[in-house]
């Protein structure tokens, strides 16, 4: 039976692709839920359609996180599950040839709008405890990459998230660096042929509803594919994955 959820739950990037397959899945399992992103009409669209709260946010502005926090705090109460999903995939190209203010944009929503709302919520969630989501990629260690600017801040984020935990672990909070896998949106359909291993889009939101359950937080801190890791498993291996650090990103000699 899969977990049934309680309280707040905040995901960025919530009108559209995974972000908004993983709002249905946490609406479904009883949480009470804020989407965010820039687009008004995908987040009100998504927010209808499971009785949600819509915020128009934009991550990588400090000003607009603050505000967005307020505005669930105050409809709907202290987040207990932060999704940070929001985030782009960037200019594809020649490091050289791209523009690198476009460059660098990819780095303000990926790494700084994963760090604004993670920084937002934490000091309410230290208060009770929480748990935090963080959408990486295995673009942050495959070989292959086709754009420096996205497979960069995915490394970012996810080495992000595997020491946040490290930071926030003495206050009760569990923070999850994964990764969707390839799922076929918007934001992949281009960059990918049609025949591409894609991921069933179910997995990701079918992830976090067990990691927003508490019953994976010894694994916190560890990378987490949707798709390649059998989550149930490494719940079982959870002392053995720490003892020998595994799920984690490392140099290997």
């Amino acid at each position: 039976m899969a977990d049934e959820l309680s309280g707040v739950a905040l995901v960025t990037g919530g009108g559209r692709g995974i972000g908004a397959g993983i709002v249905r899945e946490l609406a479904a399992a009883g949480m009470r839920m804020a989407v965010a992103a820039r687009s008004a009409d995908q987040v009100h669209a998504v927010a209808e359609e499971i009785d949600g709260l819509p915020v128009v946010v934009d991550v990588s502005s400090r000003e607009s996180v603050g505000e967005m926090i307020d505005q669930v705090e105050t409809e709907l109460g202290p987040v207990d599950l932060l999704v940070a999903n929001a985030g782009i995939s960037g200019p594809r190209g020649r490091s050289w040839e791209v523009d690198p203010d476009a460059w660098w944009h990819t780095h303000e929503v990926n790494v700084r709008g994963t760090h604004l709302c993670c920084r937002a919520v934490i000091p309410g969630m230290i208060e009770r405890s929480g748990r935090i989501v963080i959408t990486a990629s295995g673009a942050a260690y495959l070989p292959g990459s086709r754009s420096t600017a996205y497979g960069s801040s995915k490394a970012a984020v996810t080495r992000f998230g595997e020491t946040l935990a490290a930071e926030v672990a003495e206050h009760g909070i569990a923070v999850f660096p994964i990764s969707p896998g390839l799922v076929l949106s918007e934001m992949t359909k281009d960059a990918f042929a049609a025949d591409a291993p894609w991921t069933p889009p179910e997995l990701a939101p079918q992830l976090v509803r067990v990691l927003a359950s508490g019953r994976a937080d010894k694994l916190s801190g560890r990378y987490i594919h949707a798709e390649h890791d059998d989550i149930e498993d490494l719940i079982r291996r959870a002392d053995e994955i720490v003892e020998n650090d595994l799920n984690a990103i490392r140099l290997q000699r």
